[in-house]
């Protein structure tokens, strides 16, 4: 994502509108400029390659859309490590310790260099240069960390995160969103949901699978205190909502007079029409190692009922719950299978929440003996659901049994 400083967008009313770059040539070939800048660079230091940037600048008019893409290049595409033969702190207490036996280093700078890279050649087991020692003395500050790998996008990839972003810099100032996710493969909704728990994002859904979800969340500046972090946690949603196929989202937005101070309120739509392109992927097929075991060792079995991946949304008051699997049998019997492997305390109470309120009798919970309900509050005894007690890996024949 792009700084706030970088942000470019407009008023159309009381509406704000970001800015987009189109892909023609002009800003296909101001794209691959920025790469080939950093492909260039690719071994040098990253204060070498601010200069160049700088270079490429010059007193373009469009000085800000290219300090955008080239903040892109570096956040998400680029690798900067601290190249030195030891690390730089522990290097500079050897360097001036050695030094401070010795005459003082302009007059004694090169045979200083050279003591120093002998004696870590024998300690490492490597031919030490001074030249080393003298890159890698402050290597650990930014300006001298080298660009070690270097992810070339395309230029069309690089504008279409470039659009993204400026996007999703309009949640930083959210106060209010509310998301539509209209009639939808079950599999995209399940996508979002986990987004939006992996982000911490606090919503309130409505709805079910048949007719679509209502997604309510409140924005940062909504919050008893602005949250940054908060912001920009919302604006990560923004992808993942992108690999559903029809939806519409709203947004009231509190943004700050440039002239007056004063806070204004403003909004700002988009929909599944947006042409906007994700880069998030569809997420792996299990969420742990546990669930994958389970799945490969019920195909062993020799079994009429079926095993189905997160094929069920059970609504509940102000959220949904997705089952880790769907057990199927030929003659019409159907049951859920949740894996309750997770130690978190807040997990485990909310899991429980969720069984408790969930409107379903057929319900199977897979419950680790590892974990401390007790010390987390939790009271099995109330729960509706059919338990299954493991130890280290779920043995699908113990489900089986409480199927037949």
């Amino acid at each position: 994502m792009l700084p706030s400083d970088l942000l470019i967008y407009r008023y159309s009313g009381e509406s704000i509108v970001p800015k987009r770059l189109p892909l023609d040539h002009s800003v296909i070939a101001l794209a691959s400029e920025q790469i080939d800048c950093f492909q260039d660079n690719l071994g040098g230091t990253q204060s070498q390659l601010n200069q160049k940037l700088l270079e490429l600048e010059g007193d373009n008019p469009n000085y800000r859309v290219k300090r955008g893409l080239a903040q892109l290049l570096k956040n998400n595409f680029s690798t900067f490590e601290i190249v030195s033969p030891l690390e730089p702190k522990e290097l500079r207490e050897k360097v001036f310790s050695r030094a401070a036996e010795l005459i003082p280093i302009p007059a004694n700078r090169c045979h200083l260099l050279e003591s120093i890279a002998s004696l870590l050649s024998e300690e490492l087991k490597r031919e030490v240069l001074p030249s080393e020692i003298e890159h890698g003395l402050y290597a650990d500050l930014q300006e001298n960390r080298i660009l070690t790998n270097f992810e070339t996008p395309s230029p069309e990839e690089l504008i279409h995160r470039y659009n993204l972003s400026q996007v999703q810099g309009i949640f930083y100032r959210s106060s209010h969103i509310t998301i539509n996710a209209h009639r939808n493969d079950p599999g995209e909704y399940k996508l979002l949901f986990r987004y939006l728990k992996l982000f911490q994002l606090m919503s309130y859904i409505e709805g079910d699978a048949d007719t679509g979800f209502t997604i309510t969340m409140d924005g940062p500046t909504s919050l008893f205190k602005a949250s940054t972090r908060y912001g920009l946690a919302l604006a990560k949603m923004i992808p993942a909502l992108l690999h559903v196929s029809k939806w519409s989202l709203k947004t009231k937005l509190q943004i700050k007079d440039s002239y007056t101070g004063a806070s204004k309120i403003r909004y700002f739509s988009l929909d599944d029409r947006c042409g906007l392109v994700t880069h998030y992927s569809k997420g792996k097929t299990y969420d742990s190692m546990l669930e994958e075991s389970f799945a490969q060792r019920w195909e062993k079995l020799k079994t009429e009922w079926q095993l189905e991946r997160e094929v069920e949304l059970i609504p509940l008051p102000g959220s949904v719950m997705i089952p880790d699997f769907r057990l199927v049998h030929p003659d019409g019997r159907d049951f859920l299978l949740e894996i309750v492997g997770y130690w978190r305390p807040e997990y485990l109470k909310k899991k429980f929440y969720q069984v408790r309120n969930s409107d379903v009798d057929n319900l199977i919970l897979a419950i680790s003996e590892r974990l401390n309900l007790d010390k987390a509050g939790v009271n099995f005894s109330d729960t509706p659901a059919r338990i299954v007690w493991f130890k280290g890996k779920l043995n699908p024949k113990d489900i089986l049994a409480v199927l037949n």
